[in-house]
């Protein structure tokens, strides 16, 4: 037996968006289409259907953006009643003289069983019912929502700062603060489209009056002038299928507005509202025992309706009693009186044993304690402190304090300089010695322990302090033991600032910042850009060694161009640009002429052209050209650095990223520029070719 099979489209994924469409188009046919009385029936009830849905719903909504779709049902739901509004006043004009059954079942049972039959009860009751949802529950709700939009807004800025500050102590991940963001800007949202949502509802029982002033006085002409209707009777038929028609339409629109007022009204919490209710309202016997007392009092003054003021003091006194009666059954839990514990031989590991680990930290030999220690008047000390100060007059920021601790593993003379508690550099200075730099141009060799410079790497001598006028005279450059120690924490410093720029000390450079420019940061972050965005873009030009000391330039061009983009690459690039006379000053100072290495124009084709194939984040270079490139690099950078140069490589702008990164861990010391972030007033000196032998 073959069973019926449902085409794809109505039961695939696509069917819920097949779905709005088909019910906006049907609402527009409802209105030009006539429609037989059967169909007005089954639209009407579904009217009906579809506003208790809403009710409940809101009633079982523990937060309003549990209901986020509510302001688009709201719109929804009033154009389902004005298209049944137009299509019920067709068959009521047109038909209306064959009887009151004549629009509809439903039109009917509104008009006899609900107004009794009488149209002036009924059009006192449609009036009663549309003045009480145009100026009680509709515009109340209104209020309510155009308040909360408000208050939303003005809370948004205090949201995300605590939304940032809880990511930066650690408390949530970043996938929850994205989360909680959304919220934010959700719950902003909904409250300003409920807003709106509600002008339609007022417009509805405003239209409602109007359509069944039409109806009647429409329904008087047509009866008595085309079908020879008397007055009395014309009046009475039309004026009951109006009626019915506008009540019909009336109670769906009041339960609805009912529906907006409890979602836009609630307070958030964990419980819907039959649980507030019943929790907060029927929690206190207390309450209802007074209550009932003072109810009763009531029902014995003589007037009264005796009856029905006792009958309820009775049931509220009943569920006092009866609440009353449960709390005491409710199982008490009484503390348990057990022994005092024996001490234990070891004590339980508690959050107290977990030690954090050191952003910048130091670790010296015994030998070299002297150098840290402030009894000793220890000269580390203080050059730390400068190293600090030039670094964050330099850099832009203010790097992690440096920690500084013995260590016995260590060599007696060694030391160790961690980042976040991974070791990143290491070296020996000896106390009471000097190390003799040979920087390339030394006239003679230096009786001592031959050594390298732990900072850069070229060869140098440890000697002993009387051989250090002669050291000098010959060309090396000559330190002592403690400058040997700060210059490469300074070395480090500088090279892993990228690393040192965390999400506090991005804070706390925002907010040195908006004491001088409170609304520049106000624009930026975080209206348009996270602050994780901003660190990441930070940390792009520390990796490529540009200083963010004018973060002016900074945030003007991050808020200009972040309403575009959010890409933190690009953000990038375009920074780097608005740097370009900072970034230029800062590999040749006092020169107006930048002598620089740049690309074969075939190689500069090729890269391009590989680059718009795959794309910024996907473009690779080719492995044998890879090995070519960096080879003549290399050989560049070392002819720039024998001549005196600084190692620069210049390139189109949309090749600096790749090459960038292409370059950076081969040769650390080369920098490569684009085009467009060289000044206009400097002037360029090709001094080698990149590629001209690929």
């Amino acid at each position: 037996m073959n069973s019926l099979k449902m085409p794809a489209w109505m039961t695939g994924p696509g069917s819920k968006a097949v779905a709005a469409p088909l019910i906006i188009i049907m609402m527009l046919s409802m209105m030009i289409l006539p429609l037989p009385a059967i169909v007005l029936d089954i639209f009407f009830s579904f009217n009906i259907a579809l506003s208790i849905i809403v009710l409940l719903t809101a009633l079982y909504t523990v937060k309003p953006l549990d209901f986020m779709v509510f302001p688009t049902v709201l719109l929804v739901s009033t154009m389902l009643r004005l298209s049944l509004n137009v299509a019920s006043t067709r068959v009521v004009l047109t038909e209306g003289h064959n009887g009151p059954d004549a629009a509809g079942k439903v039109i009917e049972a509104f008009g006899h069983f609900l107004i009794g039959g009488n149209y002036t009860v009924g059009l006192v009751v449609f009036i009663i019912l549309t003045i009480i949802n145009f100026t009680v529950v509709t515009k109340g709700a209104g209020r309510i929502a155009e308040v909360g939009a408000r208050f939303a807004l003005d809370a948004m800025p205090g949201k995300q700062m605590a939304i940032d500050a809880d990511l930066n102590a650690g408390l949530i991940g970043e996938q929850d603060a994205r989360l909680r963001r959304t919220q934010v800007a959700q719950e902003a949202e909904f409250y300003g489209a409920m807003d709106g949502a509600s002008k339609y509802v007022r417009g509805d029982a405003i239209a409602g009056i109007i359509v069944t002033v039409i109806n009647v006085v429409g329904g008087l002409i047509v009866g008595m002038v085309q079908h020879d209707m008397a007055f009395s009777a014309a009046l009475e038929n039309y004026t009951l299928l109006a009626i019915g028609d506008g009540l019909v339409a009336q109670i769906p629109s009041l339960i609805i507005s009912t529906a907006a007022g409890i979602v836009v009204s609630r307070v958030a919490s964990e419980q819907d509202i039959g649980g507030q209710l019943v929790g907060q309202l029927f929690a206190k016997p207390q309450v209802l025992y007074i209550t009932a007392a003072i109810v009763g009092g009531m029902g014995l003054i003589p007037g009264m309706p005796h009856m029905s003021f006792l009958f309820l003091a009775g049931v509220l006194a009943g569920a006092a009693y009866l609440i009353s009666q449960r709390a005491l059954k409710a199982p008490q839990v009484e503390p348990e009186v057990t022994a005092p514990p024996a001490v234990p031989e070891v004590e339980e590991a508690s959050w107290q044993d977990i030690v954090q680990v050191d952003t910048l930290g130091l670790e010296v030999g015994y030998r070299l304690i002297p150098l840290v220690d402030k009894s000793q008047s220890g000269e580390l000390l203080r050059r730390i402190k400068g190293i600090r100060k030039k670094f964050a007059q330099e850099v832009g920021f203010l790097s992690p304090p440096v920690h500084i601790r013995d260590n016995l593993e260590l060599k007696p003379s060694a030391y160790r300089i961690t980042l976040k508690g991974v070791e990143v550099g290491s070296g020996e200075a000896l106390a009471g010695q000097f190390l003799a730099i040979n920087p390339g141009m030394v006239s003679g060799t230096l009786p001592g322990q031959a050594t390298s410079d732990p900072a850069f790497g070229l060869p140098a001598t440890w000697i002993d302090a009387s051989l250090r006028e002669q050291a000098q005279g010959m060309g090396y450059t000559v330190v002592d033991a403690g400058t040997v120690v700060a210059t490469h924490l300074n070395h480090l410093i500088t090279t892993h600032a990228a690393e040192l720029l965390g999400r506090q000390e991005v804070q706390q450079l925002l907010e040195h910042l908006t004491k001088e420019s409170p609304k520049l940061v106000e624009d930026l972050v975080p209206k348009l850009i996270s602050l994780s965005t901003l660190q990441k873009v930070l940390q792009n030009l520390l990796i490529e060694g540009v200083h963010i000391r004018d973060m002016h330039s900074i945030i003007e061009t991050l808020t200009e161009h972040a309403t575009h983009t959010n890409d933190v690459n690009e953000l990038t690039a375009l920074v780097r640009i608005a740097l370009g006379r900072a970034i230029v000053q800062q590999l040749f100072p006092s020169t107006n002429e930048l002598s620089v290495m740049t690309l074969d124009n075939r190689l500069e084709r090729l890269l391009t052209q590989a680059l718009s194939a795959s794309g910024p984040e996907g473009a690779g270079i080719e492995p044998g050209l890879a090995d070519t490139i960096a080879a003549q690099a290399e050989a560049a950078t070392r002819q720039q650095e024998q001549m005196g140069l600084t190692p620069v490589l210049l390139v189109p702008a949309q090749l600096r990223a790749l090459l960038a990164r292409f370059l950076r861990r081969a040769l650390p010391q080369l920098k490569v520029l684009s085009h467009a972030e060289v000044p206009d007033s400097k002037t360029i000196r090709v001094t080698s070719l990149v590629g001209g032998q690929v």
